[in-house]
């Protein structure tokens, strides 16, 4: 049980308490309700593109690493489809670094065309590095744009094309950031070495005054069901053949998320699941293979990629991976594998508990989802799913109607 308390200030900023005397430590995590879904499809990459403006130096603060350094404390960030999350971690004697850091980037970034260049460049330079020059680089642009007609998740969070971080104006940028970056938009979850009264006081003084702006109000159609299979053939310049599946599944709070995600789990959760026993192991015709999902919070994928053995033919690979998704389809999973899975879950749901930083980051995400409370509450989810929920989904999850299919050939 991960206790905590909540307030809110008169902005609308959503505060979280988890107070640990257990350790020197605080961790101040500071999460917008933004990510790359939010954009315009004209300016995507935006989200992503804060994340590292956000480094960038703000108004009173020119160098942000630097304060923070000599406080004994580290940073990062990450972007989604969903949200964007920063957080620090500092000695808990030193948390008011930390306030100040936060509140003075929410407050207003230091908006200038040096700033937005040097940061357009370096985004640039990642689309590059990591989407266009790596070997497989381009297969989720191409995926997303296969399994996704309407919805936002149609594109990556870097970007739907290179063109609209590189054309992005500092109008465009200013005008993102005091529509997303509000304290009505974030939630701060503050864990560690800390008093409730205490951050109270820091989060009135540093955050009060801030410009509350409007609360996110999404209008976003869901993407409707599929009705064909889509399929692409790629060729590239890749060591091996590998073959990428993708079936529309629930939405991180709608019915059936935690069946499909038991189902992942069954299929590609490690050495002992079935994908990988069958076709790497006893078959051969992988060299590895993997099923996962990215638990987005509207209605997402879930994903079955593998590499071929050299020499395997993709219409063999396929229809091995099609065995054993008919065989999910058409017998109940028995009970001690259902068992095994869940104490996999429950496992790794302890575990990520044991670090303070998770615990901020995971009280932070429930309470964007509809409560922090419901982080409690997870693991119940999973222990009442049973083998014959998990089989009704997988009739409509896997059906070929519902599914999306890459062959990456080594050209």
């Amino acid at each position: 049980m991960i206790h905590f308390n909540k307030f809110t200030l008169a902005n609308g900023l959503r505060v979280i308490v988890h107070e640990d005397h257990t350790t020197p430590m605080a961790v101040v995590n500071v999460m917008y309700d933004v990510g790359a879904r939010d954009e315009d499809p004209t300016k995507t990459g935006f989200a992503h593109l804060f994340e590292h403006l956000m480094f960038g130096g703000s108004i009173n603060i020119p160098e942000y690493d630097e304060p923070l350094q000599m406080a004994g404390g580290e940073n990062n960030a990450y972007t989604t489809s969903d949200l964007t999350n920063y957080y620090i971690q500092l000695p808990a004697e030193n948390i008011e670094t930390a306030f100040w850091l936060e509140s003075d980037r929410m407050l207003s970034l230091a908006f200038s065309e040096k700033s937005l260049d040097v940061q357009r460049k370096v985004v640039s330079e990642e689309f590059k590095e990591h989407y266009i020059n790596k070997p497989y680089g381009d297969v989720w642009h191409k995926m997303r744009d296969l399994a996704y007609s309407t919805h936002p998740y149609k594109w990556m969070t870097i970007g739907k094309e290179l063109s609209h971080i590189e054309n992005a104006t500092l109008l465009d940028v200013k005008d993102f950031f005091f529509k997303h970056y509000r304290p009505a938009n974030a939630i701060l979850v503050v864990g560690g070495h800390v008093t409730t009264a205490q951050v109270k006081a820091l989060a009135e003084k540093w955050f009060g005054d801030i410009p509350g702006g409007e609360r996110m109000q999404r209008n976003i159609a869901p993407e409707p069901p599929q009705t064909a299979a889509h399929k692409l053939e790629v060729k590239a310049n890749v060591p091996l053949d590998a073959l990428y599946k993708c079936y529309h599944m629930p939405g991180r709070t709608g019915k059936g998320y935690y069946a499909t995600d038991l189902i992942s789990d069954i299929l590609g959760g490690g050495a002992s699941s079935r994908l990988n026993q069958v076709l790497v192991k006893e078959k051969k015709l992988f060299s590895n293979i993997d099923c996962y999902h990215f638990g987005t919070l509207d209605a997402g994928l879930l994903t079955i990629e593998g590499k071929l053995v050299k020499g395997v033919k993709m219409k063999d690979a396929e229809k091995a991976v099609q065995e054993e998704l008919d065989k999910v389809q058409q017998t109940i999973i028995p009970e001690r594998e259902l068992q095994k899975v869940k104490n996999r879950v429950e496992s790794m749901l302890a575990f990520e508990d044991m670090g303070l930083l998770n615990r901020a980051n995971n009280l932070a995400f429930y309470e964007l989802i509809g409560d922090a409370s419901l982080m409690n509450n997870e693991f119940s989810h999973y222990e009442a799913v049973t083998a014959a929920e998990m089989h009704e989904e997988a009739q409509h999850l896997f059906d070929e109607k519902n599914s999306n299919t890459i062959y990456y050939y080594a050209g």
